[in-house]
């Protein structure tokens, strides 16, 4: 399977028809099929409803493409035992990115979002965007050199960024700590290089993509947050990554916090949560008691060793954005609200802060059955999201049904 060298915004993931049918076409019988359960053609008929001759023609053309695969027979009622079906996760394959301030983790993926093989290496997002796009493109390159494959088997690649984008075009907007990046055109860039289609997003965005779709595919309403250098949330609601009119929702971290009064943001405002309960935030407020703290991972450490200030400040951090969220909650009501980033990765003081502002001021039958954990995705949140964007829009049913109809022609 290969992809179109350019995209612009991410296709309808419905049910297309086929063309010049009203009956729904291969690329909705493939929806079916991902969920990994082998199924006969006779079983597709009685599913779908559809004549035998249209789902077989469905079938062959996704088996000639390689989505669909044979899984063994199953029991014979007489005569020569059915083929079974199942969809075939290695028909390609797809490179994620998570791109941070001082670092990038780069995965290479199968379509079922099994990671095949993975890397971390530093790399400044200062440097600019060539430079760092060049980077990330020569790591894909390798990683799909270690697994044995060229770039022919790569139907896609998805970026995370560590700043505000317009997910439609991929282009960073006004990005804080990214010069020389606002409105450059990423997807142009990586796809000359490695082929298409190139999706970008922040990468708050693509961890809640990657935490749902690893510890949480079945729950519909769900918050993930990022606390680390900033502040930010990407927000699932009915199942889908919800963006907003221009991609900017889940910016939590400019929202004003309780206690923030004369507290100036990096932004230009005042009192943003950012400002108060960020790694940098918690690192200022130590200095301010003595102890001197390097940076947010040394307060990490800090923290894990039992530091009682550095257990306090996070505590009193997970308040501050506790108060936030508890508006968050009585807005959105989600199931489950999942804390990521560096400093999630401490002792409990900073989920014990969360939990208790949040139970505390927000409605019964709005925590009832709240879930406030500790992200399970850790590190990989990112890739796995930015493998996961790329891998829900090449295998959407419209998708498929433009990728099988230009095979064919």
């Amino acid at each position: 399977m290969s992809g179109p060298t350019s995209i612009k915004a991410p296709g309808s993931t419905g049910a297309s028809p086929a063309p010049g049918t009203g009956a729904p076409g291969a690329g909705a019988l493939l929806q079916l099929m991902r969920d990994g359960q082998p199924r006969t053609r006779a079983e597709l008929i009685e599913i779908t409803g559809l004549a035998r001759s249209t789902v077989g023609a469905r079938v062959e053309s996704l088996l000639a493409a390689g989505l669909l695969t044979p899984a063994g027979e199953s029991r014979s009622t007489g005569g020569r035992p059915p083929t079974r079906l199942a969809f075939n996760p290695e028909a390609g394959f797809v490179l994620g990115a998570d791109l941070g301030a001082t670092h990038v983790t780069v995965a290479l993926t199968d379509l079922g979002g099994r990671v095949v093989a993975e890397t971390s290496e530093a790399l400044d997002i200062r440097q600019g965007p060539e430079v760092v796009l060049d980077a990330v493109v020569e790591i894909g390159k390798s990683l799909l050199r270690s697994a044995g494959h060229t770039k022919r088997r790569l139907v896609g690649v998805g970026l995370g960024l560590p700043g505000p984008v317009e997910h439609s075009t991929g282009r960073p907007a006004s990005p804080p700590i990214m010069p020389g990046w606002d409105g450059y055109d990423v997807p142009a860039h990586v796809s000359a290089k490695l082929g298409g289609p190139v999706l970008v997003d922040n990468d708050v965005n693509i961890m809640a993509l990657g935490e749902h779709a690893t510890s949480y595919p079945h729950v519909e309403h769900l918050v993930f947050v990022k606390v680390a250098t900033g502040i930010g949330a990407g927000i699932i609601s009915s199942g889908q990554l919800h963006r907003g009119a221009q991609g900017s929702a889940g910016d939590l971290g400019h929202v004003a916090a309780p206690h923030g009064e004369g507290i100036i943001c990096r932004c230009g405002n005042e009192g943003c949560l950012e400002a108060v309960a960020s790694g940098p935030a918690i690192v200022a407020r130590l200095a301010e008691q003595g102890i001197e703290v390097k940076d947010s991972r040394a307060l990490l450490e800090l923290s894990r060793s039992g530091s009682p200030e550095a257990v306090a400040a996070l505590r009193q951090a997970g308040r501050e954005i506790g108060a936030v969220l508890a508006s968050i909650v009585s807005l959105l009501n989600p199931s489950v609200i999942a804390i990521g980033g560096l400093l999630a990765q401490s002792n409990d003081g900073l989920l014990a802060g969360i939990r208790e502002v949040v139970y505390g001021r927000s409605l019964p039958l709005a925590t009832g059955e709240l879930q406030i954990v500790a992200a399970r995705t850790g590190d990989h949140a990112g890739v796995i999201g930015a493998a996961t964007m790329v891998i829900q829009h090449v295998l959407s049913a419209d998708e498929v049904e433009r990728h099988l109809a230009s095979w064919a022609s």
